[in-house]
C-alpha cells in the first residue's frame, strides 16, 4: 500500500472540494462522529443460541452455508472484532434478544440483564454501544404467525411480558455502557390471505404495547423504537404492523420509528420520508437493507437509495436525530466480508452527503435558480470522493480500496476453515 500515492491523491481532491466551498478535513471530523449500528445477526444466519440448527417456528429465511459460521458467542463476537478492524470510525452493535447466554435454558419472557452480561461487558472493552430487539420469531409460542396482536390470552401475555424484560434489558445495556440503548420492536403478524377483520389484530397490538410501555424508563438509558413491514413470507396480504399504524402510535406516544429501507414497496425510497416524519418526532431509527424484488435483506451497497437517505439526513440537519442500523443477513459469501462490505458502504453514503456543498444548493434553490441546482447536483457526483474515503481509511489505519479483503481471506484461511 502507497501511503504517499494515497495522500497526493487526496491533496487533490481537497483543492477540488475546496473550489464548492467544502473543507475535506473537517467533513471527516464529522463523518468520525456518526455511529452506525451493525447487526450481530450477520454473522450466524439469525440463529442464536436457545438451540442448534436452523431457525423454525416462524423464523427467518436465510440462504446459504457458507463455510465457518461461528458455533458459540465467543466466536460471533471474534468475527465482529475482525469486522471492526476494517471498518473505519467507531461504531454500535445490535443484538437480539435470541442471543442470551443464560447458560441454561431461559424463556423469552423470563430474560433479565445479567443473561447479557458477557456482552456487555465485551462491548465495554471494545468501546462500542450496544442496541437490542425482542425476538417475536422462531419460537413455539408464536401461534399461526402471531404474537402480540393474538386472540389467544395466554400467547399475548408471554409476548407481552417478553417486550417488557427486553426494555429492561436494554435499560441496563444503556445505563452499563453510558449512552442509550434503541430497543427496537419489530413483530411478523399477519395474514397471507386477506382477511375478514383488520381491526382486531391492530386494537389488540395496541393494547400489547400499551402495556408493555407502561414503566417509564430514563430514555438516557434506554429509547423504544417500532418498526413497520409492509409484507413478510406467509403474511403477504396483511401485516398488523403497518407503518401508518406505527407511524400513529410512536407520534401519540413519542416513540421511534424505524424505517427500514427493505420492508416498504420496492419502488418506495424511505429517504422522503425522513424530513415528513421528523417534523412529528424527536428521532428516528433507520434500518438500511437493500431489497432485490420480494426479499428485502440482501447486504447494503453503494447504490442511489442509501446516498440519498445520507444525503437527506445531511441536507435536513437530522445527523444527531437519526440513527442508523444495518439489517441483512446473506450466508452464500463470507460473513465477515457481509459486514464489511455493508458497513463501509453505508460509511461512503454518509461521506459522499457531507461532501455535498448543500448550503450552495440551498441557496441556489432559495433564489429560483433551479437549473444551477440541476446542473450542480449532476457535477457533484463525478467529484474525487474516492480519494477522500482512502484519507479516511488511513486516519483510522483500516485497508484502503480492496486489501481488505486480503485480511478477509487470511482469517477465512486461519480461523474460519478450521471450524465444524
Amino acid at each position: 500500500m502507497n501511503h504517499d500515492l494515497f495522500r497526493k491523491a487526496h491533496d487533490g481532491s481537497r483543492e477540488i472540494y475546496a473550489e464548492y466551498g467544502v473543507d475535506t478535513e473537517a467533513v471527516l471530523e464529522r463523518l468520525s462522529a456518526i455511529p452506525i449500528s451493525m447487526q450481530c445477526w450477520q454473522g450466524d444466519d439469525v440463529t442464536g443460541f436457545e438451540k442448534a440448527g436452523e431457525l423454525s417456528d416462524g423464523g427467518l429465511m436465510v440462504t446459504g452455508d457458507y463455510p465457518g459460521k461461528p458455533r458459540n458467542a465467543d466466536e460471533l463476537r471474534m468475527d465482529m472484532e475482525e469486522a471492526f478492524s476494517l471498518i473505519p470510525g467507531r461504531h454500535r452493535i445490535n443484538i437480539h434478544a435470541l442471543y442470551a447466554e443464560p447458560g441454561s435454558k431461559v424463556e423469552r419472557n423470563e430474560l433479565k440483564p445479567e443473561h447479557f452480561s458477557r456482552w456487555i461487558d465485551w462491548a465495554k472493552e471494545q468501546g462500542v454501544g450496544l442496541d437490542f430487539n425482542p425476538s417475536f420469531f422462531a419460537h413455539p409460542m408464536v401461534r399461526e404467525g402471531f404474537t402480540l396482536t393474538s386472540a389467544d390470552e395466554g400467547v399475548r401475555r408471554f409476548w407481552i411480558e417478553h417486550g417488557i424484560s427486553c426494555r429492561k434489558i436494554g435499560a441496563s445495556m444503556g445505563m452499563e455502557l453510558g449512552n442509550p440503548c434503541i430497543t427496537n420492536f419489530w413483530i411478523p403478524d399477519g395474514y397471507k390471505d386477506s382477511p375478514a377483520d383488520r381491526k382486531g389484530p391492530r386494537m389488540r397490538l395496541t393494547r400489547s404495547l400499551d402495556e408493555i410501555f407502561s414503566q417509564k424508563i430514563d430514555p438516557e438509558c434506554n429509547r423504544d423504537s417500532l418498526e413497520s413491514k409492509l409484507f413478510g413470507i406467509g403474511s403477504e396480504s396483511y401485516v398488523a404492523g403497518s407503518h401508518e399504524f406505527y407511524l400513529g402510535y410512536a407520534i401519540r406516544n413519542q416513540k421511534l420509528l424505524c424505517l427500514d429501507s427493505g420492508h416498504f414497496h420496492p419502488t418506495e425510497d424511505i429517504s422522503d420520508k425522513i424530513s415528513a416524519i421528523l417534523v412529528h418526532l424527536d428521532e428516528i431509527l433507520l434500518h438500511i437493507s437493500r431489497g432485490v424484488r420480494w426479499d428485502s435483506d440482501h447486504v447494503v451497497i453503494l447504490t442511489e437509495e442509501p446516498i440519498a437517505i445520507a444525503r437527506e439526513i445531511v441536507r435536513g440537519d437530522f445527523v444527531s436525530r437519526v440513527h442508523i442500523g444495518l439489517d441483512y443477513f446473506d450466508a452464500t459469501i463470507n460473513r465477515v466480508a457481509a459486514w464489511v462490505i455493508g458497513m463501509r458502504s453505508m460509511i461512503k453514503a454518509l461521506l459522499i452527503a457531507l461532501l455535498e456543498p448543500s448550503g450552495l444548493l440551498r441557496d441556489l434553490e432559495a433564489e429560483g435558480d433551479l437549473t444551477a441546482r440541476l446542473a450542480l447536483m449532476e457535477e457533484l457526483k463525478t467529484l474525487p470522493f474516492g480519494s477522500v474515503w482512502d484519507r479516511y481509511c488511513l486516519r483510522n489505519d483500516v485497508p484502503t480500496g480492496r486489501t481488505w479483503l486480503e485480511e478477509v481471506k487470511r482469517y477465512e484461511k486461519d480461523v474460519l476453515s478450521r471450524r465444524d
